[in-house]
């Protein structure tokens, strides 16, 4: 079921429809129901048409085009940002280092976004890039299969306000591993004043970034414990970029309700 407290947060970002005075056709869904439902298949990764009807879900094909809907009127992003600044008033959203990881992950039916996997004898694959603050919140997240989303995650961390002063859009470092390793972010990111930290490759084990970089393979673990997100089925990438950016608000929101 969907919490009242999230229901609040997430009904006022909502698209509202105008129904046709003439003709109106059937009833649509109702918003929390559908909401509900998505969640479910978040979680669970069963198909949208094997939604339990007897459990009282709607129809898995209305479901999918409100998912897609809702991402395209940028429901996601805002509920993000408002759960985002009810860390940062609570004084729990550590902004000054970002740590970040990118995971592979089957793509059985292809689609855009994918290629082949270095880590999956080249079978289709999806990498998805993750970017947190220090204690493993997800500020941003991206489905790319190459490596070019340091920066584009960098950028697309959200200017979070809600206490005195100009609100802190980068973090003073960048926590990264080996697959971020080109001189050129390094030089791209001393000029946005962000000290790089990242791994060497050909430089043995033991570098100590361990110790930081622990929280964002901590929030991967996370995204993907949604079992919808484990494989991507989805060939369109409208449907699988919301999967990815709810997953993060789901989290976010454990967060937050863990300060009460």
């Amino acid at each position: 079921m969907v919490p009242d407290d999230l229901w609040g947060r997430i009904e006022p970002s909502l698209p509202v429809k105008q129904r046709r005075p003439r003709h109106p056709g059937r009833l649509p869904l109702d918003d929390r129901g559908c909401l509900q439902d998505i969640l479910f298949v978040l979680h669970t990764g069963i198909p949208w048409e094997w939604l339990p009807q007897e459990l009282g879900f709607g129809s898995g094909m209305r479901c999918w085009r409100r998912l897609r809907d809702w991402h395209e009127a940028g429901v996601w992003d805002r509920l993000h940002q408002v759960l985002l600044t009810e860390l940062h008033r609570a004084g729990k959203l550590d902004r000054s280092r970002a740590v970040i990881d990118g995971s592979h992950h089957q793509a059985r039916r292809g689609g855009p976004k994918t290629g082949p996997s270095p880590v999956d004898r080249a079978r289709p694959g999806s990498k998805h890039h993750v970017i947190t603050d220090a204690g493993g919140t997800p500020l941003a997240i991206s489905n790319r299969h190459d490596i070019t989303q340091l920066l584009p995650l960098l950028d697309a961390i959200p200017r979070i306000r809600g206490v005195t002063g100009r609100p802190r859009h980068r973090p003073r470092q960048l926590f990264a591993d080996r697959g971020y390793d080109f001189d050129k972010y390094r030089r791209l990111l001393w000029k946005r004043g962000i000290k790089p930290v990242i791994a060497r490759r050909g430089v043995p084990h033991g570098s100590g970034l361990g110790s930081v970089r622990w929280v964002v393979e901590r929030t991967n673990a996370w995204i993907h414990g949604f079992r919808r997100l484990r494989i991507r089925w989805e060939i369109r990438d409208d449907i699988h970029e919301p999967f990815l950016k709810l997953a993060c608000c789901v989290i976010t929101y454990r967060r937050v309700q863990a300060l009460c």
